[in-house]
């Protein structure tokens, strides 16, 4: 019998560490020092980034330049042979006082083996852990905008499946 990928978990994998991607472009330069690490675990798969350019520092709103996550050689990397790619710049705005981030939308792009998937959310809210720069995801759903017929139409991940961290 031969074996069909199945993409529930790898769909979730790249949808959150996406973290959050506007419509709008990278537009505002980044600031020297200002940087993001990102990590999502799903299904005993890892996929991470570290050192992505940032437009400011929290607790200021911000961007995230995707060239410097989807950059030549993989800074973008996962496990389970999975790849993923950021289409847009992650964007996130900041509520000090309530512990919280907040993205507006992602839009990415996962694929494995000859199977891909775009899959988009919206308005997802992050906490922060204690008083450090470190932001953990609440539950979202996900929505497939193109892809493949094996890629599931929605998905849902769990609080906490992913983080980020501004440095």
């Amino acid at each position: 019998m031969k074996s069909t990928p199945t993409l529930t978990g790898m769909a979730a994998l790249v949808i959150a560490v996406g973290i959050a991607v506007p419509t709008s472009a990278y537009a505002s330069g980044t600031v020297a020092g200002a940087e993001v690490d990102g990590v999502m675990v799903v299904s005993g798969n890892t996929c991470s980034w570290t050192g992505a350019d940032a437009s400011a520092t929290p607790p200021s709103a911000l961007t995230v330049d995707r060239a410097t996550i989807n950059k030549p050689g993989g800074n973008l990397t996962c496990g389970g042979g999975i790849t993923a790619a950021l289409n847009n710049n992650p964007g996130f705005t900041f509520d000090d006082a309530a512990g919280t981030a907040t993205t507006d939308v992602i839009d990415l792009t996962g694929k494995q083996s000859f199977v891909s998937c775009r899959y988009k959310v919206t308005n997802i809210v992050w906490n922060r852990e204690g008083t450090s720069r470190k932001y953990v995801n609440t539950p979202f759903t996900a929505t497939k905008v193109s892809g493949s017929f094996l890629c599931p139409g929605s998905f849902s991940a769990a609080a906490g499946e992913a983080s980020v961290v501004f440095r």
